[in-house]
């Protein structure tokens, strides 16, 4: 079921104790036009800077754009603590099947951009014809294999404290509270891991990775390159750019990124 409360509307996912109402926003443009769907961070929402930037350049652009909280973020329901990959991953498959119509250049921010991944490769191969409908991906820092990524990262006494009580709460330089960390998020994450084996995107894929990014190091979005086959990826290092690459001169590149995808693709 699908229903608006104002500019936001809401769909529902999953099923019995898995139900969850999802919030979405979705501005209507040129339909002979790719539309674009933006995925949002972990622990970030559809009315972030950059999203919301987005979707106003896209409107102004008479594009499509298509953007959503995941369950346990911004206005959608449920617990952050209950969340997974693997719930974020249907959500964002859900949204994308039911709401986006046509192709779609999908942008994905942070853990965005591994929902992005995650997205493709299970479409290409569950369902390939809308696979199709995916032309492009834009990647911004992407946190490919996350979860990983964050055990790695984690000092013992936060692992310990995820072992023994199930959760951590990971302090923020951002300023919007601590990120929990639970048992629950990270080994759910290691069904859904990138690197287990290589796949071909088989359509364009930008990224772009502040070289000064302390969440998400630079390196990482090097070995995402050498991990992908095929020839389809591109990559923008901005030099003085952190991990949000949210300052007008960012926005500005992600804008020409997005704009001459939407432009050139069938």
């Amino acid at each position: 079921m699908i229903t608006a409360n104002k500019c936001v509307s809401f769909l529902d996912v999953g099923a019995g104790a898995e139900a969850r109402r999802i919030a979405y926003l979705k501005s209507t443009g040129n339909d002979a036009s790719p539309g674009v769907l933006w995925l949002s961070g972990f622990h970030s929402e559809m009315a972030s800077t950059k999203a919301s930037a987005l979707a106003d350049w896209a409107t102004q652009q008479g594009l499509t754009c298509l953007r959503f909280d995941y369950s346990g973020h911004g206005r959608s329901g449920g617990r952050i603590e209950d969340g997974s990959i693997s719930r974020w991953l249907e959500e964002a498959r859900a949204v994308f099947a039911r709401l986006s119509h046509g192709p779609q250049v999908l942008v994905g921010s942070s853990m965005g951009g591994y929902i992005g991944l995650l997205l493709l490769r299970a479409l290409l191969a569950e369902a390939k014809s809308e696979a199709a409908r995916l032309k492009a991906l834009v990647l911004i820092a992407p946190a490919w294999d996350m979860t990983e990524l964050l055990w790695k990262n984690l000092p013992a006494s936060a692992r310990q404290a995820i072992e023994e009580t199930g959760v951590y709460l990971r302090p923020s330089r951002y300023g919007d509270g601590p990120y929990p960390i639970t048992r629950r998020l990270i080994e759910d994450g290691r069904q859904h891991l990138i690197a287990s084996a290589p796949f071909d995107p088989g359509r364009p894929l930008y990224i772009l990775h502040g070289l000064q990014d302390p969440d998400v190091p630079w390196e990482h979005t090097l070995d995402l390159v050498a991990h992908l086959s095929g020839d389809w990826v591109q990559v923008s290092a901005v030099p003085d750019g952190e991990h949000r690459l949210s300052r007008p001169q960012d926005l500005a590149l992600l804008f020409e990124i997005v704009g001459r995808l939407t432009q050139t693709l069938p």
